[in-house]
């Protein structure tokens, strides 16, 4: 790997930094989904630091930007757009919504409801819009990130597992150390984000992501990850197991993982570290091990489980 890529995702990291501080295994996580062209759900209670992640990697891009806030009452047309009338012309005009920029970020996107969730599935999929028997393809790089409280329930809708399985990654950001919270209280720790400045642009950003896609991953770590997709399938906790979808989702993830390490090559580490958050908010636990929405203890326990009894590739 180069030198210039190395300091690229450096200087991206450490810019995202500023911002939210004393959490650098959470940004790692976000630029492993941006590199991976995976979509982020970042799951956590309110006041921790969700939508200013979010808006980090935004203007650490320098990116068209949008934010759509989640509620009751929003429809499908007001994030993907609708067709006027033009009188002047004569036909129909489609004017875009706000799903058409490079980063979306979704905030509190349970808040709404499943039929306005459901229209960010094929813009999530195939990174386009259909409307009026007509496709529209969206900018490139495309990525949303989702923000959702896991513990308050009045008024929201859970995430159907359609929906879930878009996801290439769900993290939690976590309440801060004590260092790092006095420091908030000092009101010295955190730069806002309106002072970041775009430290990559979207053609920087589309070469990291051919770069990920070119790392090297053995037959072995295949058979590593089939293994693991395997014993999610057949285990006795689990009622759903990972889908294709999420066995692609974390190779790519391991590939963009290692970019982040500087190699060129992925090793067992980059899979294990990744199996939580890809595997886990994609499998449905049976009845017996049944926990509140937005518990995810007993989904990642069964992941952890899986884990230690797969043999690792030597």
């Amino acid at each position: 790997m180069d030198l210039e890529t190395t300091g690229a995702l450096r200087a991206l990291a450490a810019n995202i930094a500023q911002a939210l501080v004393g959490k650098p295994d959470v940004v790692r996580l976000a630029i492993v989904a941006l590199l991976a062209r995976g979509h982020l759900l970042i799951e956590d209670v309110p006041g921790v630091g969700k939508t200013t992640l979010a808006h980090a990697l935004a203007r650490s891009l320098g990116l068209a930007f949008q934010r759509i806030q989640f509620t009751s009452d929003l429809l499908p047309s007001d994030i993907l757009g609708v067709s006027v009338f033009d009188p002047r012309k004569a036909e129909f005009e489609f004017r875009p919504g706000p799903i058409f920029a490079n980063i979306i970020l979704a905030d509190e996107i349970n808040r709404t409801t499943p039929k306005t969730q459901s229209s960010l599935l094929e813009a999530m999929n195939e990174s386009q819009v259909s409307l009026d028997h007509h496709t529209y393809r969206l900018p490139q790089p495309f990525m949303v990130l989702a923000t959702q409280n896991p513990l308050e329930y009045q008024g929201t809708h859970p995430l159907p597992e359609s929906q879930m399985d878009r996801f290439l990654l769900r993290i939690r950001v976590g309440y801060p150390d004590e260092a790092h919270e006095r420091q908030l209280l000092r009101g010295a720790a955190a730069a806002p984000v309106e002072r970041l400045r775009p430290v990559l642009d979207g053609q920087a950003v589309l070469g990291l992501q051919a770069q990920a896609d070119a790392v090297a991953m053995e037959e072995s770590l295949l058979g590593y990850v089939m293994a693991i997709v395997h014993a999610t399938r057949t285990h006795a906790a689990l009622a759903l197991g990972v889908s294709p979808r999420g066995s692609r989702a974390l190779v790519q993830a391991a590939k963009a993982l290692a970019l982040t390490d500087g190699r060129t090559y992925c090793v067992p580490d980059d899979v294990k570290e990744l199996a939580v958050p890809a595997f886990a908010h994609r499998v449905i636990l049976r009845s017996r091990w049944d926990e509140p929405v937005g518990e995810t203890s007993g989904a990642e326990q069964a992941i952890r489980q899986i884990l230690q009894e797969v043999p690792v590739p030597r």
